[in-house]
């Protein structure tokens, strides 16, 4: 298994304070409702530029994918991802951080409950880049229940595209978009909320870390996706 040596760990400083700027009981009152909170601002500059350089030592391991997925409803992938065993496998740093029990203990205080590490590690923490016209991660639901996404590239054109849309999967009228700009992560109720990534126009990119968790004591149903996506 190849390493890089020195990993900068160290560098990858998030603002915890974007886990509590709204008061926590409120917070968690609003995940609860709604399955979505934002947490703008939460990588400084500093720390999207250590995530860069991190995520072109995994870029040699990505999998372009063009297919439509029969398990959630013949919605359509295309985009460049890279797994979690590529990211163990060239990023310590990124390994490290998604363990970094300051960062569990934040999520944890927006979702209201414990979470741990998710026991798949194809699917624990990935990279998903749409760079080409047209690319799109179609409609879905998440094997395990909370997802942070965090936001290295964001489109900024100004008819806008590569939003997230997301909606209960019993009411998919109730659908409802955001927009989120480097920096900027998110919290999602991954499991029991439809949710894609609009298609991005020629010339857009949007790169994001995302690390999944589990809930502590509720078991997990998995489904073919992230084998489809990441091998």
């Amino acid at each position: 298994m190849q390493t890089r040596e020195n990993p900068k760990t160290e560098g990858i400083d998030l603002d915890h304070g974007a886990f509590g700027r709204h008061g926590l009981s409120d917070v968690v009152t609003h995940f609860d409702r709604c399955g979505y909170v934002p947490l703008p601002g939460l990588l400084p500059e500093e720390t999207v530029a250590v995530l860069r350089e991190e995520i072109a030592a995994v870029l040699p391991l990505s999998n372009r994918k063009d297919f439509v997925m029969e398990c959630m409803d013949n919605t359509p992938r295309h985009m460049t991802t890279v797994s979690g065993l590529a990211i163990a496998e060239r990023s310590p740093a990124i390994v490290d951080l998604y363990h970094d029990p300051q960062l569990i203990a934040g999520i944890s205080s927006v979702v209201g409950r414990s979470l741990e590490a998710a026991g798949d590690p194809v699917e624990r923490h990935v990279l998903n880049m749409l760079h080409e016209a047209g690319d799109t991660h179609g409609f879905h639901t998440d094997d395990y229940p909370v997802a942070l996404v965090m936001f290295i590239e964001s489109p900024d054109c100004p008819d806008g595209c590569g939003r997230l849309e997301f909606c209960p999967v019993e009411n998919a009228h109730d659908a409802q978009t955001r927009s989120h700009a480097v920096g900027d992560a998110y919290v999602l109720r991954s499991d029991r909320l439809k949710h894609r990534v609009q298609p991005i126009h020629n010339g857009c990119r949007r790169t994001v870390l995302n690390f999944a968790y589990s809930v502590e004591g509720e078991p997990v149903e998995q489904t073919p996706s992230a084998s489809l996506l990441y091998t």
